[in-house]
């Protein structure tokens, strides 16, 4: 048995009004539309709900004992619809990772729109974000837009939004720990240690040019337990270093002694981009990639690298 929330909405009005004329102007409907309803309603249920009276409808036993249910069943479904109506449901945006830049672009976001109720996640590769977009599950995903021969879908927008410069993580023991920059050339015939650089990911992607274009080494061997477990490696073996982008947030021992160091002449920077379904009209979405286009410095600045295929963003 299924019963219709119309004829639901109906009988709870009637019921209230106790007259069905009252209930038809309430609802916006005729009089014979109101007494239709409640009597398929009586139908579907079979029992009477009302006994008529001269001055209206009264409640029969059986309706005093469904209005209750009734007027439950008409806020579930209010609730039910108020859960994903644009704009009461919070602004999903996937952030890659806790610790990265659009984590960070996010917070700011939340300090400058604290009224706006977010839901953050993390998806790993694009195709998961891509697919989630286009879903509905996430609203927006901060990516490296786009890997060469993986054009984005039609119906997913995007505007570069951050440019992240790049910076050299070493140990104290490392033979670049004093200097004050480097120079991509310089880090030539160094190992640049980066455990969990999936190939398939636009990060590998990204590294995969950079690799091509000054002639670095960068070595992905071995499991990847996660940035503390870098940090440790980092700072106990004095032959490796790693990339790290300059907004990252780390925090490490006092004693690893670790140097950031700016990479220059030119600066690789890392692109990031915000993704978005064309046709969602979440308001809060709107507002991030205002925030985003009003706090971002712009990008292609002289002096700084990216490859071939964001310069085409």
């Amino acid at each position: 048995m299924g019963v219709d929330l119309d004829t639901v909405r109906t009988f709870v009005a009637a019921a209230d009004a106790g007259q069905f004329q009252e209930a038809a102007a309430e609802l916006a409907i005729t009089q014979q539309a109101v007494s239709k309803r409640v009597a398929a309603l009586e139908r579907e249920l079979g029992v009477r709900l009302f006994t008529r009276t001269p001055r209206g409808a009264a409640l029969s036993i059986d309706g005093q004992a469904f209005l209750p249910h009734a007027r439950d069943l008409l806020r579930v479904a209010e609730r039910a619809v108020a859960s994903v109506r644009t704009g009461s449901r919070p602004l999903r945006v996937d952030v890659i990772a806790s610790r990265g830049a659009a984590s960070g672009l996010m917070r700011a976001f939340h300090q400058a729109h604290p009224g706006i109720e977010l839901g953050v996640v993390m998806l790993h590769d694009i195709e998961a974000a891509v697919a989630a977009i286009r879903s509905g599950t996430i609203d927006a995903s901060f990516r490296a837009v786009t890997a060469p021969g993986r054009p984005l879908p039609e119906d997913i927008a995007s505007v570069r939004v951050l440019d992240e410069p790049l910076q050299l993580l070493t140990g104290p023991a490392h033979a670049l720990a004093s200097a004050r920059s480097v120079t991509p050339a310089q880090l030539a015939g160094h190992r640049i240690w980066m455990p969990g650089l999936d190939p398939g990911t636009e990060w590998a992607a990204y590294y995969d040019d950079l690799v091509a274009e000054f002639g670095l080494a960068i070595e992905a061997t071995g499991p990847n337990f996660g940035s503390d477990a870098l940090l440790d490696t980092i700072a106990d073996t004095p032959a490796l270093a790693t990339f790290m982008g300059g907004h990252t947030r780390l925090v490490w021992p006092a004693g690893h002694g670790l140097r950031r160091i700016p990479v220059t002449d030119p600066t690789p920077v890392y692109p990031h981009s915000l993704l978005w379904h064309r046709d969602n009209p979440h308001p809060g979405l709107a507002t991030l990639r205002d925030h985003l286009a009003a706090a971002s410095d712009g990008h292609g600045a002289a002096g700084t690298w990216v490859p071939g295929w964001a310069k085409r963003r």
